[in-house]
């Protein structure tokens, strides 16, 4: 499956809205033609919700980042993946995660131990391995994603993790890191936006213990983030500096990174930066 060298992720392409979903067909179209390689619904998405984008381009790769385990049943994922799979091959991804404790509730329990038995249930059930990634962060995961999937989808990682992703990973698996955006060279502004953004995932013990293996301190988790946190999972500023990050992840040993526009304004499609980041998509 041929994701490219960049993608989008978004949440805002992933909607119960009926009436949003002529916008959100078009969209996607347009990303398309704009040369992006893959799509990412972000917020638990399930498989149908990548149907409707699907149905309107023609090449781009639909992936889900990510399925919830918690939230979809194994039997039913394989099956819709599986019909998908026949009438659009090629086209669709499979992203699944573990999700976070603070979200699932009370049937969040041995996180590594139920993914382990979903990813049984979606062999029983003859959906290919090949076709699916892990949102993965630490060893065992990324472990995990090599020896029962095609890679890894890391979400808010600096390079450094991409680089150690790749050395578990090893040669051949699809390593796609998720990349936070902001277009505005004011940096004090930029800044602030990022955390408003970063605070709620600060309160997610997934992401906060993999950014202290990565060497950042309990007081670069507070008040939305040290400006060191900050500049390391967002690319901030102009389209320059998100060529660098690009460039940084794919260095490290990324396949494929994955941008994820992040604007003051978060009920609207950020349709115009992703025309601005069609040039980085081209150029990588």
């Amino acid at each position: 499956m041929e994701l490219g060298p960049v993608g989008i992720w978004s949440i805002g392409l992933r909607s119960e809205d009926q009436q949003a979903r002529g916008e959100i067909t078009e969209a996607a179209a347009e990303l398309e033609e704009l040369g992006y390689g893959a799509i990412w619904l972000g917020g638990s998405p399930g498989i149908e919700h990548a149907v409707p984008l699907i149905e309107a381009t023609s090449r781009i790769v639909v992936a889900t980042g990510i399925l919830s385990i918690w939230q979809y049943a194994a039997e039913d994922v394989a099956a819709q993946h599986n019909a998908l799979a026949k009438s659009d091959p090629g086209r669709f991804l499979l992203g699944l995660g573990v999700s976070h404790g603070k979200l699932v509730g009370d049937d969040y329990r041995r996180p590594y131990g139920a993914m382990m038995d979903y990813l049984d249930r979606l062999d029983a059930a003859e959906m290919p391995g090949s076709e699916r990634v892990i949102a993965a962060l630490g060893p065992k995961m990324l472990a995990a994603s090599r020896d029962r999937a095609a890679g890894a989808h890391p979400y808010l990682v600096p390079p450094e993790h991409t680089r150690t992703a790749r050395e578990v990973l090893g040669a051949g698996p699809l390593l796609a890191p998720e990349v936070k955006v902001v277009l505005d060279t004011d940096t004090d502004r930029a800044r602030a936006i990022a955390r408003g953004h970063l605070a709620m995932y600060l309160q997610l013990p997934n992401y906060t213990e993999n950014l202290l293996r990565l060497g950042f301190a309990e007081d670069d988790l507070r008040d939305g983030g040290s400006d060191r946190l900050v500049d390391s999972v967002f690319a901030l500023g102009d389209l320059d500096a998100v060529r660098e990050r690009v460039a940084a992840h794919h260095e490290a040993g990324a396949d494929h990174v994955t941008l994820q526009v992040i604007t003051a304004d978060r009920t609207q499609l950020p349709r115009r930066e992703w025309r601005e980041l069609a040039a980085v998509a081209r150029e990588s």
